[in-house]
């Protein structure tokens, strides 16, 4: 057993984690935003 080589067997591709983060935060920023947009509107009479 060599202690030089990390085992990277099982771990996910960095790159399916990336697509996943963006699959998840780019809706999540999209609605914050459209929600900071209109909260003025409630306090506009």
């Amino acid at each position: 057993m060599s202690a030089s080589t990390p085992d990277r067997t099982g771990g996910p591709p960095v790159a399916l984690v990336v697509l996943a983060w963006v699959w998840v935060a780019a809706p999540f920023l999209y609605g914050l935003i459209a929600l900071l947009t209109k909260i003025p509107a409630l306090f506009s009479g």
